[in-house]
């Protein structure tokens, strides 16, 4: 991936960039803390996850953006073969180090390249806050579709937005330092024509709030493969 991350140090109220790193090694570091931090993002896109999935027939899974591997559980409660994919080696150790299960596999890549750990029809590929580190949707869609079975479906939970529109990013803090990921943000219609360019209809529409009276925090899509 080309998307870059900035390291801020708060210091008397003002951030001090100190220098940039690339997003595999950002969640390389990330990995030592993801599952225990507080991240409202990540609990709020795991509900939502379950909720909008749970009435779902489904036996081959490919999860891109599995991280340490917060819905491959879930998954592989579900179906008979789980496919996660991530960019960082070191999310997917700690996903390895969790789940022990022979129909879960897991494999490092850059979704961006030649999808090389797909085999075949899936009835369902994910995306889960991962798309908002890709610049060019038309061709990661045109990989999910081909990737799927006729009737089979896409589903992605990212960042809402208007969370982004806001200012809101991925950041997590270490050692008294706050990295900060460079996103690409993708308004609604974009997600949505970007889909329908590969023949993927809008099955589902859901947006998740903290409070209500705020802007929401998730904007979560289904799509089925005409």
């Amino acid at each position: 991936m080309t998307a870059r991350v900035t390291g801020l140090i708060k210091n008397a109220g003002k951030s001090l960039e100190i220098g940039a790193m690339e997003t595999q090694k950002a969640y390389d570091l990330w990995s030592q803390q993801y599952d225990t931090n507080v991240n409202p993002t990540r609990d709020l896109e795991g509900k939502a996850f379950r909720q909008v999935l749970e009435e779902f027939r489904f036996s081959k899974c490919l999860e891109i953006g599995c991280g340490t591997g917060k819905n491959t559980e879930w998954l592989a409660q579900k179906a008979a073969s789980v496919t996660g994919v991530d960019l960082s080696a070191e999310m997917l150790e700690v996903a390895r180090s969790k789940i022990k299960n022979d129909h879960v596999q897991f494999v490092q890549a850059d979704v961006n390249a030649d999808w090389h750990f797909s085999s075949g029809s899936y009835d369902l590929v994910s995306f889960s806050l991962v798309l908002e580190h890709i610049a060019n949707l038309d061709t990661v869609f045109q990989k999910a579709a081909a990737a799927l079975r006729p009737g089979g479906y896409m589903y992605m939970g990212e960042l809402h937005p208007f969370k982004q529109y806001a200012g809101s990013k991925a950041r997590f803090d270490m050692h008294g330092e706050t990295v900060i990921l460079d996103c690409f943000t993708h308004h609604i219609s974009e997600y949505i024509q970007s889909a329908k360019k590969q023949d993927l209809e809008l099955a589902d529409l859901r947006e998740y709030f903290d409070e209500v009276g705020e802007i929401p925090r998730l904007i979560v899509m289904v799509f089925v493969k005409a």
